[in-house]
């Protein structure tokens, strides 16, 4: 039977980590696998994860299974956090969610939920997006288009371009919106845009599609919340599927939340059945652990002040570390101006340089990252940033 299966090609990313691990250059650096690293090349448990994990050792009485729909406190906490504690849907009880394995499995309940209410809707990604959207999206029978968002000549976000697009969308039509820190380009919208970006999702009757994986990792966690609440309080239907991976630092637990914004209660009721119907079908019940810690630690005020502080101290480590490329760049001869890495947000950062460059570098200079010139900006430190730029400036 499985003679007929045709051979796939390596997936970029896994196929850069895997040559990154048989190359014995004692100076190699791994800027292409998005996780968090330390100063010493780490992902740490974050303290607040690693206290949590004793309250739940000492207070868990049962493995049994789970409900499809999830920990409820895991739940009830990521909506208050994503959307506000006071946000009005919530308090008009318009929002449906479940607890998902990882931001991934998220992306694919919403997208499953979708293709039963439109098997024919398209949905609309940003040109570049996270490649991993695509097949998630896809394989749910839905179809997607691209709207401009990136110019990789002017480093900066082609928003004319994607307005001009979305005054198209035709109504019922599905635009998914990258909630803050832009995979793969770092590139945020500005709250100013995003208030356009409201008013034509109101002329147009599109539906917001908000992928949130990064939150805390641009401004801050209220700060990278804006554009989704401007959303979420002003349409009458959103749909969100956010991550626990980074911000938790839960990248092996799979923790994420798929939730719906519906227009009235009574809507809500349906759409919750649908999800928990469409979890049901694909893994019957979530994981435990990883939710059960966000949980604890979004419910008691020390371990979340705890949590908020190691968000923002990774967050200004990363634009600590943005900066430190940048001047490593320019003090070594660089003919480019790479001063808009500063103004990227989050773990990654479009070089903006050529495939060819991306190579050229790699295979003299032992540096990964995918060809898109994408860059895990946590993969930069100290003891490599010179190593890094000396690399860089020798292909340009």
């Amino acid at each position: 039977m499985f003679e007929v299966l045709p051979h796939l090609a390596p997936d970029p990313i896994l196929g850069l980590s895997a040559s990154y691990r048989e190359d014995t250059n004692p100076n190699k650096i791994d800027l292409g696998v998005g996780v968090y690293k330390d100063e010493q090349g780490n992902t740490p448990i974050l303290t607040s994860v690693a206290k949590a994990q004793k309250v739940l050792l000492d207070s868990e009485k049962s493995k049994t299974y789970i409900t499809p729909q999830g920990n409820q406190g895991f739940i009830d906490g990521m909506l208050a956090l994503l959307l506000g504690k006071s946000s009005p849907v919530l308090l008009a009880d318009r929002v449906a969610a479940v607890q998902a394995p990882g931001g991934c499995g998220a992306l694919r309940i919403l997208s499953d939920l979708l293709a039963r209410c439109n098997d024919n809707a398209k949905v609309w990604v940003s040109d570049p997006t996270w490649a991993n959207h695509i097949p998630l999206i896809g394989s749910a029978g839905l179809t997607i288009e691209t709207y401009p968002y990136f110019d990789k000549a002017s480093a900066s976000i082609r928003f004319d371009a994607m307005m001009d697009t979305l005054r198209k969308v035709e109504k019922g039509d599905i635009v998914l919106l990258h909630g803050c820190c832009h995979n793969p380009t770092g590139a945020d919208l500005t709250n100013a845009q995003w208030d356009e970006v409201l008013e034509v999702a109101k002329e147009r009757e599109f539906l917001p599609f908000i992928d949130v994986a990064y939150l805390g990792f641009g401004e801050g966690l209220d700060e990278d919340a804006y554009g989704m609440r401007l959303l979420v309080e002003n349409l009458p239907e959103v749909i969100v599927a956010a991550s626990c991976s980074k911000n938790f630092g839960l990248y092996r637990e799979r923790v994420g939340l798929a939730a719906i914004i519906t227009a009235d209660s009574e809507t809500r009721k349906i759409a919750q059945g649908q999800i928990q119907s469409i979890a049901r079908g694909i893994y019957s019940m979530p994981p435990s652990y990883g939710g059960a810690l966000v949980d604890i630690i979004l419910a008691d005020e020390a371990l979340n002040n705890e949590w908020v502080t190691e968000v923002n101290d990774m967050r200004n480590r990363m634009k600590s570390l943005r900066a430190m490329l940048v001047q490593n760049l320019h003090d070594n001869g660089s003919p480019k101006d790479f001063s808009f890495v500063n103004e990227q947000k989050g773990m990654f950062s479009f070089l903006c340089i050529t495939p060819e460059q991306v190579r050229e570098v790699r295979e003299k200079h032992s540096v990964y990252f995918v060809d898109s010139s994408r860059v895990n900006i946590a993969g930069i430190n100290q003891q490599n940033v010179e190593t890094l730029a000396k690399a860089l400036v020798s292909v340009l």
